[in-house]
């Protein structure tokens, strides 16, 4: 079942969580002056405002609040788009498509590491820290989660807004597993999931769009970085058809 024996499957656990706890510890300990977030979710605002003329947040986070069952929806999606998605993702490209594993492994590591540099250098508080201009916090109490939650608090650093790192992992994990899959419809659906993590991390008033369109820069320069010349190879893997 493992394609490389349990030797590299136990080394490739090591390295992901390894990062991962490491990646925790530090987005955690990450600036946490909240007079610098704040002034700097503020710029944000202002040079949103300046360049729509509208908040386009709100606009998303009031269409999620139509629906009970969209609203359910886009806070499912923003708590496992990350960890549970993208640990999936990889675990199913490893066992049934491994010659793609390490590049999409290794570009979803730099990502999040050009994610925290930002963390550091721009702490931004996120839309939900913004009530007075509407926003809510949708996400919580549901499913028991909240950003107040021990563990959640313990791991996650409240004013890591910019950029948004499940914007720029959601592009790396459509791309690549839409690459790899072969059915039509798996395609085109792994090819939609990014905008639907777009939509989702603004509607629930977690990240400007801003954030988002930094992460996809994240994602995009992680992706060239990563496949080198190599993308002429992953995107007519997009269009190609076959059966399993």
């Amino acid at each position: 079942m493992l394609p490389r024996g349990y030797a590299d499957f136990a080394r490739q656990l090591a390295i992901w969580f390894g990062f991962l706890f490491a990646y925790q510890v530090a987005r955690g300990l990450a600036d946490r002056d909240p007079s610098r977030a704040f002034a700097n979710g503020w710029r944000v605002l202002d040079l949103e405002q300046r360049t729509t003329n509208h908040i386009l947040e709100l606009t998303f986070q009031k269409l999620a609040d139509s629906s009970s069952f969209l609203q359910s929806l886009v806070a499912w999606t923003y708590w496992n788009s990350e960890f549970t998605v993208v640990g999936l993702a990889l675990l199913w490209v490893y066992l049934r498509r491994n010659d793609a594993f390490t590049r999409f492994r290794n570009a979803i590591l730099l990502a999040n590491v050009l994610g925290l540099i930002g963390y550091v250098l721009l702490p931004t508080a996120p839309p939900r820290m913004f009530p007075s201009l509407g926003f809510l916090d949708t996400l919580d109490q549901f499913g028991g989660l909240n950003h107040g939650s021990g563990l959640v608090s313990l791991a996650a650093n409240p004013y890591a807004a910019m950029p948004s790192l499940h914007a720029a992992d959601a592009l790396i994990v459509g791309i690549v597993v839409a690459s790899v899959v072969r059915r039509p419809i798996w395609k085109a659906l792994w090819l939609l999931w990014p905008a639907w993590v777009w939509f989702t991390v603004m509607a629930t008033g977690n990240h400007f769009w801003l954030d988002v369109l930094a992460g996809i820069s994240v994602g995009a320069i992680s992706l060239a970085v990563v496949y080198r010349v190599r993308p002429r190879r992953l995107l007519p893997n997009l269009l190609r058809t076959s059966t399993p």
